[in-house]
């Protein structure tokens, strides 16, 4: 096996910022043993417990709206430094109480969990251990990671782990798509993702039954219109449909509307009046088109604390369609979506209720 190269890493890391026009600043003051972030999220699977590692920043680093990285390290973090992040989720409270109602986790660096340039493969065994141990109704881990990295012995490995729990757990993996339009996703956005790619990544994956989630954000880039973005999400629904079917795969899109991230090209654009973000109200009328397809829909709501002023797609007053968003999540109900698309804004002195 290819012994990991840290000084690769931090090169790729450092060039690939500065070519994607990125002007904010890396994390390195924090603790390496304490993770970056977790929450609990709800959805028709059951409770979702979310967990982010501190690690060194996705090497690719490149695409236009994603300041994820400034919440990561620019150097590498050891193993036994990401095993103590494991041993401190655990140990947490919050967790602790809910580990039994936990059904999913879903596993994030803010990167490539599978690259082991920067997520050591000795951690991710631990944290298979310990999970195994500490959540006995889990059924589904997600993996975050870039195609690149897939490697089918290592999703062997951590399948048949995973399968050695109380309760045998599935495994998905996650992996950014962000705009079916190609010439948006790597032209505009710099994904550096191609179709081919990414069914070579399904076909490789079905025969082992492994499920894939699929982030797409709505709105990605400037001056796409509101129209042009529900019509990307909708040409990308009609896409998974079919791969779902073709390769017999199960797949989740996770749709997240597109805030304004600091420190991006993205902000820049918003401050020359290029850009505003998706309205929730489109939202709904994009991930509408999912009814009756054979793929599972979830509709991102936070934007983690790295939107800029005025740069979030939860407008004021939005606070009742937001409940109705999270209600969808945990429901798979598209009655609720149709209620929004033709609902009207009653506005008061507080804020904007809805004829629901």
């Amino acid at each position: 096996m290819r012994k990991p190269s840290p000084e690769k890493a931090d090169t790729q890391l450092v060039a690939n910022s500065r070519r994607a026009g990125k002007s904010y600043c890396f994390n390195d003051s924090h603790n390496p043993d304490l993770p970056a972030g977790m929450w609990f999220q709800k959805s028709c699977e059951g409770l979702t417990l979310f967990l982010v590692y501190y690690s060194q920043a996705c090497r690719w680093s490149r695409c236009l709206g994603c300041n994820l990285p400034s919440l990561m390290s620019s150097r590498h973090v050891s193993f036994k430094s990401l095993m103590a992040q494991t041993d401190h989720l655990l140990a947490n409270p919050e967790i602790t109480a809910r580990r039994q109602q936990v059904k999913k986790i879903i596993l994030s660096n803010n990167g490539s969990m599978l690259d082991e340039e920067t997520f050591s493969s000795t951690a991710l065994m631990y944290a298979l251990a310990r999970f195994n141990m500490h959540f006995p109704g889990l059924r589904v881990l997600s993996v975050e990671t870039r195609p690149e990295y897939v490697d089918l012995a290592e999703l062997e490995f951590i399948s048949r782990a995973l399968k050695e729990g109380q309760t045998p757990t599935a495994l998905e993996i996650a992996i950014g798509f962000e705009a079916y339009d190609d010439h948006i996703r790597n032209r505009v956005f710099h994904k550096g993702l191609t179709v081919p790619a990414f069914e070579a990544l399904v076909k490789k994956m079905a025969p082992y039954g492994f499920q894939l989630k699929c982030y797409f954000m709505q709105k990605p880039v400037p001056d796409m219109t509101d129209e042009a973005a529900v019509e990307d999400i909708r040409r990308a629904i009609e896409y998974l449909s079919f791969t779902a079917q073709q390769f017999k795969v199960s797949i989740n899109m996770h749709l997240n509307p597109t805030y304004i991230a600091k420190g991006t090209l993205l902000e820049e654009a918003f401050k020359k009046g290029r850009y505003a973000p998706p309205r929730l109200r489109d939202v709904a009328r994009a991930a509408s088109y999912a009814r009756g397809k054979p793929v599972s829909m979830f509709i991102g709501l936070t934007e983690e604390g790295l939107a800029v002023e005025g740069g979030s797609f939860i407008r004021h007053g939005e606070s009742a369609l937001v409940r109705q968003l999270e209600a969808f999540n945990r429901t798979q109900d598209f009655d609720i979506l149709d209620r929004l698309c033709n609902a009207r804004p009653l506005k008061n002195k507080k804020e904007v209720r809805l004829h629901l």
